[in-house]
This record gives C-alpha cells, structure tokens and sequence, in this order.
C-alpha cells in the first residue's frame, strides 16, 4: 500500500486528488486508506482491505479522534480549531504509547 499511495505525478505533486493516476489516498491523522472518487473534490471511499493482495488493513481511528475531540469539548472538529496533536498521527502515538 505504501507504493500505492507515494505520490509521483510531477504535475499534480500538491494534490492527488486531481491526478488520476492515483488511486488511493490515506489519511494519517486517522489512519484510514480509501479509494479516491475522482469527481473534481475530494473524496474517498473507505477501504478495510487492500484491494491487490486482500490483506487487512490496520483499523480506522476514525470514531476515536471524533471521540477523543468530542470530550475536550469540540462538537464540530472540522470546522473548529482543534488542538495541533490531532491534526496529525501524534494523537494515536501519544494515546497507543
């Protein structure tokens, strides 16, 4: 998965959701893979298994981070300034520790 989701594309180096090469996209902050719709946004479908080898994927921390956020009192952790830990892979390092 990990050559999967390296970005290569010299022309659409800073988003690869406008390339269509790319496939899969991979969110670090809650470490969930999915399978990039290419409708000119950006999203994605979740994924639990790789879709070449079948292996499972390691489990979304998805409802976690809106759980952890929801009780230090942030309702709408998208649109709100969250603390800098969960706005990147420190907050499961710091909790699975």
């Amino acid at each position: 998965m990990t050559a999967a989701i390296a970005n290569d594309c010299i022309e659409h180096a800073d988003d690869p959701f406008a390339c269509a090469d790319m496939l899969i996209a991979y969110s670090p902050v809650i470490g969930e893979y999915g399978l990039i719709v290419h409708d000119g946004g950006a999203s994605t479908v979740t994924i639990r298994h790789c879709p070449w080898c079948g292996a499972k994927l390691a489990e979304s921390q998805r409802e976690r981070w809106f759980d952890e956020l929801e009780a230090l009192g942030f309702d709408d952790p998208l649109s709100q300034d969250i603390p800098q830990e969960y706005r990147s892979a420190a907050w499961r390092s710091k909790k699975e520790a």
